[in-house]
């Protein structure tokens, strides 16, 4: 009899259909039922022995949120036994709703209930506590989950223990993991935690990786790929990461419509083992990113959510570097300008933030010059050594890609039917914080915020709690225009403020999106093990004209 190995997972929801996804412990046929009726069916595939299924339920009706159940060969499997959660529930959105985005990103896996945890209350843990305790709290309608879903090289001692009995620990890469197994215990040891697994079951969820979902500072440069491909474990864990990401996050991301046009899930599901054709993909990705896209878009309603690849899809050769390959960037643009006036709120994910604390961005975009050769070779390779050292890789290590989405979201907002506001959401480096971002050549009309929620279970040393909160000071933006200076960098097409933050703590922000109005609620783990609000803060509503240019900021809030 097959058994439940993890999930189920709800993903992609509409008002008509959902996808639920889930890993048996052997090939058989997966089955959703819901209480209304609506179902759906899908037999297993398989990747390096394990076997997965992505089933489509079909029937949905918009404005309901039936309970369902899974079956695996006819037994049923989901709920569990004995469980003490309330029933999982595919909600499918009516029009006109408001719409709930819940995110967050940088998340170490819970330690078991009888452990002790030295980094906080999990901000997924007590999300999924309180939803439980009341089923009908107000719950997200998608949680957005912004990269290190899971960290390859920063294992457990559970994890390492269980590695160590695979292989010498003493041989290089160590604790961390090489091989597709040693991936998938990862997502066992992340998902299988009770009240997460709960959560992922009854909340839809879609994804997007950083660097921690591969290893550290993962595409810095092009002398760092040369250096890592020159060790013979580096390869295998890419493959094997990439691999283990299209399977347990990707496929989620995809709706049924773009999953049915895909040619690697179609040669998946059609081989007995679909191993040789996932590695395939995995491997033209390494040779070639521009091949394979992991970016994606989702509408809500008129809410749109452009996920974008800000890791596998970086140009690193000097000269030439860029956050997004041509391609990418390309359909970075056709996604945020398509259907003019078919959304509300334009929504980009970015794993990585945008707008940073203005020492930081200068210190970034001052050694990107270095290392491009502005100040002779001495200086480019002090550059590269601080790029690396000092994890100086954002968006404004890239400052043509800085600039040029600073030029798309310009031009989304002067054209008809502009979107009410632009907001950049990430995660990456453990705190949270708000920016306004404002133009050189005139107010946009509309805000544009930079919101980065980051970590949802994970710390930060107090040396970088210190940094970062200097970042802002007007001390620190002297001596970083004096690095930019130095650096002979152009001027950045933007200037921001911080509108809140920072704040550290497992944290998670909710934007609620009603029409032409959005709403930020920014809530923090406490000792208790429940969250609590610590920032609220509003747009200004727009009623469906075009907003005049005005000062000031827009931007309201309250702490």
């Amino acid at each position: 009899m097959p058994e439940l190995r993890l999930g189920p997972l709800l993903r992609y929801t509409d008002g008509l259909c959902a996808t639920v996804w889930v890993e048996a412990s052997r090939p058989c046929t997966a089955e959703v039922r819901c209480s209304d009726g609506a179902a759906g069916t899908a037999p297993t595939f398989q990747v390096a022995g394990h076997h997965y299924a992505l089933v489509t339920v079909t029937g949905l009706r918009p404005g309901t949120s039936p309970a369902y159940e899974v079956f695996l060969d006819g037994t049923p499997v989901w709920p569990l036994p004995d469980s003490r959660f309330p029933p999982s529930v595919i909600h499918a959105p009516g029009g006109g709703d408001a719409v709930r985005v819940t995110f967050g990103s940088c998340r170490w896996a819970a330690p078991p209930a009888d452990g002790k945890d030295p980094v906080g209350p999990d901000a997924l843990d007590t999300l999924a506590t309180r939803l439980a305790a009341d089923p009908d709290a107000e719950r997200p309608d998608v949680l957005l989950l912004l990269g290190d879903q899971i960290y390859a090289d920063e294992t457990s001692e559970e994890t390492r223990r269980r590695l160590a009995a695979r292989r010498d620990l003493d041989r290089p890469p160590g604790g961390q993991v090489t091989d597709y197994e040693e991936y998938c215990h990862l997502y066992y040891e992340s998902w299988l935690d009770p009240e997460v697994r709960w959560l992922l079951s009854t909340v839809p969820s879609f994804m997007i990786f950083d660097d921690h979902d591969i290893v550290d500072d993962w595409n810095t440069s092009a002398s760092w790929l040369a250096d890592m491909r020159t060790t013979d474990w580096w390869q295998e864990r890419l493959l094997s990461g990439l691999m283990s990401y299209w399977v347990h996050q990707h496929l989620g991301n995809l709706s049924p419509a773009e999953l049915a046009e895909d040619p690697t899930w179609a040669a998946v599901r059609a081989a007995p083992d679909g191993t040789k054709a996932l590695r395939a993909l995995a491997e033209q990705a390494d040779a070639d990113s521009s091949t394979v896209r992991f970016s994606y878009r989702r509408d809500f309603g008129r809410v749109r959510v452009v996920m974008v690849d800000s890791r596998a899809a970086r140009v690193l050769e000097e000269g030439h570097r860029s956050m997004l390959d041509p391609g990418e960037a390309a359909w970075l643009r056709e996604q945020v300008l398509a259907d003019e006036g078919a959304y509300d709120h334009l929504l980009i994910g970015t794993s990585l933030p945008w707008l940073l604390p203005h020492l930081v961005h200068d210190a970034e975009s001052w050694d990107a010059a270095l290392c491009a050769g502005e100040r002779g070779d001495r200086w480019a390779r002090f550059g590269e050594w601080l790029r690396r050292g000092a994890d100086l890789e954002h968006w404004a290590a890239f400052p043509r890609s800085f600039a040029d989405l600073a030029g798309l979201i310009a031009e989304a907002a002067a054209a008809p039917g502009a979107p009410a506001s632009v907001c950049v959401l990430s995660g990456d480096v453990h705190h949270g914080y708000i920016a306004e971002a404002t133009w050189r050549s005139g107010d946009l009309g509309i805000p544009v915020v930079q919101l980065t929620c980051s970590p949802v279970h994970n710390s930060v040393p107090l040396a970088m709690r210190i940094g970062f909160r200097a970042g802002w000071s007007a001390p620190a933006r002297f001596l970083g225009r004096l690095l930019a200076r130095h650096g002979r960098c152009g001027r950045p097409p933007v200037r921001w403020r911080k509108r809140g933050g920072p704040w550290f703590g497992n944290q998670l922000m909710t934007l609620t999106l009603n029409g032409r109005s959005a709403h930020l609620r920014l809530e923090r783990t406490g000792k208790e093990a429940n969250l609590h609000t610590v920032h609220e803060a509003s747009l200004t509503g727009l009623s469906g004209e075009r907003r005049k240019r005005r000062t000031p900021s827009t931007w309201k809030g309250r702490r």
